[in-house]
């Protein structure tokens, strides 16, 4: 039998009845009706196999007639890894009889075949998600006076419940991100958020400040999986409205320390009890956990390769695999992905370094803000954290009205596309709107700190601050992504590890910095730090190309190749 001979499709002029309708394996042909050629793609920007130069790189996106392509058809193609790449990539070997698994034609386990209403409900429940992870990063800030109380500390010592929390975040991502890319999505939600529940437990019935604390930075690192795979796994369920799709959810990771805000200062004033703060973070953590177990897995190698142990147990072909399967990584790759990689750009990448400060800085703010109103608050009206809770309301407020902001952004880049290749730069547009927020909002903040001035004018920055917020973090992001799309996972990383170490740092400095400065120059100071992260954004887009080849060590966007 020849190698079309396996081909499937109907023969024209044959009566239905003599019309082939079941196909063992793709053959060359097929494979080039569908698109497939000697070229192969860019690397994806998530690289699920251990090896630099996949031969089928389409395999978690293509869909084909039979869901088996033998390795041999893609060589006839042109196919090859050649000898370098032998050389200097020891997992390069794949059986000569190896078929791969793909998708199906309209196959209903591909999650960009759901159907659309249900993907956008996904996209909620996972945004609802990332909200209950980062309230539970806040949900003691307006409680310390009861951690003061119960166990006889200073603020300075309880301050540290939120400090650690987000500190955990910085060390959390290094676990999940990279078990996420081998066993799923869903796996590793149900095992870090059933962790985070049950650490909630000790928190709650701590017999002193240390074991509090302990928990507390252990939770971090459970609950962080929410904060770093639930953006991929929108991704996987989003192709034509991806970009839509993350303009909404850039709203959910700051939202979440807001409510947390909001809600815990009633608890706090009404109980006196830290304990009970602890107990509703559980329940919300709770709920979310039992609801992620419903969901389905969304990640297209996780579920291609439980189909390939499927038909290996079925057929008894021990050749059917996921490229993923014949290239796993090792241990040495996961380490240098998501460690050593994200580290060395912080020394080796200025690039990355700038951008990721600006957005370390406004998720540092966001946490200043905490620390800041009950300041203020308390000592210009006398208010109680259940009231000071409710000064956090703005900051949701300006978030939501970004919300109206980003899919127009997002519209215009569509545009822009159409017309041209996008650059990196093109990204820049909604930090270039939003950058300048922030900085008015600590003014606003600073101007209105007196007295004499009704509480509604301090508590009005904060719609300038959240919307400015938000823009800027899904601008930036979106940027990085594409200016490191060949290292996407480690750039993020690096994102995530200064982003949540300046997260935790300012928490231990902004009360006494008011106290000393004064409540006017304190924020002062900080407006005018932000002032002048204004420049970054701004200077990026005009210069940003030039500055890209002479900064960064090498391109790393997927256009290099």
């Amino acid at each position: 039998m020849s190698q079309e001979d396996d081909y499937t499709q109907p023969f024209e002029g044959q009566p239905e009845q003599h019309r082939l309708s079941l196909v063992r394996t793709e053959t060359a042909r097929s494979l080039q009706t569908l698109g497939v050629s000697r070229d192969i793609p860019s690397r994806a920007i998530n690289n699920p196999t251990g090896t630099e130069h996949p031969i089928f790189p389409e395999e978690y996106t293509l869909e084909t007639a039979t869901g088996l392509v033998p390795i041999h058809q893609l060589q006839s193609l042109g196919r090859t890894v050649t000898k370098e790449e032998k050389d200097t990539d020891s997992s390069s070997s794949v059986p000569s009889e190896a078929e791969f698994v793909t998708f199906v034609v309209d196959d209903p386990e591909n999650p960009l075949n759901w159907d659309i209403r249900l993907r956008w409900f996904y996209t909620v429940i996972y945004a609802i998600f990332v909200i209950c992870a980062a309230y539970g990063s806040s949900c003691l800030a307006t409680g310390l006076p009861t951690i003061n109380k119960k166990f006889g500390v200073s603020t300075e010592v309880s301050t540290l419940t939120v400090s650690l929390m987000v500190l955990g975040f910085c060390v959390g991502p290094l676990i999940w991100a990279p078990m996420s890319e081998q066993i799923g999505r869903k796996p590793v939600y149900v095992i870090s958020f059933g962790l985070y529940v049950i650490f909630n437990i000790p928190c709650a019935l701590a017999p002193n400040i240390g074991a509090l604390l302990a928990c507390r930075f252990l939770c971090g690192v459970f609950a962080s999986s929410a904060l770093t795979n639930i953006g991929a796994s929108i991704v996987d369920i989003h192709s034509e409205t991806r970009s839509l799709a993350i303009a909404f959810f850039s709203f959910a990771p700051y939202s979440g320390p807001v409510l947390g805000g909001v809600v815990n200062g009633f608890i706090s004033v009404g109980t006196g009890r830290f304990d009970i703060i602890i107990w509703v973070n559980m329940a919300f953590a709770g709920v979310m956990w039992i609801i992620i177990i419903i969901l389905p897995e969304t990640y297209a190698p996780a579920i291609l390769k439980k189909r390939a142990k499927k038909l290996r147990k079925e057929t008894g072909n021990q050749n059917i695999m996921t490229e993923q399967e014949a290239h796993p990584l090792t241990l040495k790759q996961l380490i240098n992905d998501n460690l050593i990689r994200p580290l060395r750009f912080i020394i080796e990448e200025p690039v990355l370094d700038l951008m990721c400060a600006f957005v370390a800085l406004i998720y540092s703010l966001l946490y200043a803000f905490f620390f800041a109103y009950p300041v203020i608050f308390n000592e210009l009206y006398g208010y109680k954290d259940n009231i000071i809770g409710l000064m956090f309301i703005p900051i949701l407020i300006g978030a939501l009205l970004a919300l109206t902001t980003t899919p127009i952004i997002e519209k215009k880049y569509a545009e822009l596309c159409k017309r041209r290749t996008p650059t990196p730069e093109d990204r820049l547009i909604g930090a270039m709107i939003g950058s300048p927020f922030p900085c008015i909002a600590l003014f606003i903040l600073g101007a209105t700190s007196y007295k004499h001035i009704i509480w509604v004018g301090p508590a009005s920055s904060g719609i300038a601050f959240g919307y400015g917020m938000v823009l800027i973090y899904y601008s930036l992001n979106n940027y990085i992504i594409d200016t490191y799309a060949k290292y996407a996972a480690s750039a993020l990383a690096t994102k995530v590890f200064l982003r949540s170490s300046g997260g935790a740092a300012f928490p231990l400095f902004v009360t006494q910095m008011y106290h000393r400065l004064g409540l006017q120059w304190a924020s002062w100071l900080l407006a005018f730090i932000s002032l002048a992260m204004i420049a970054i954004p701004f200077s990026f887009y005009k210069y940003g190309a030039s500055l890209r080849a002479k900064l960064c060590k090498e391109d790393y966007t997927l256009n290099s190749n």
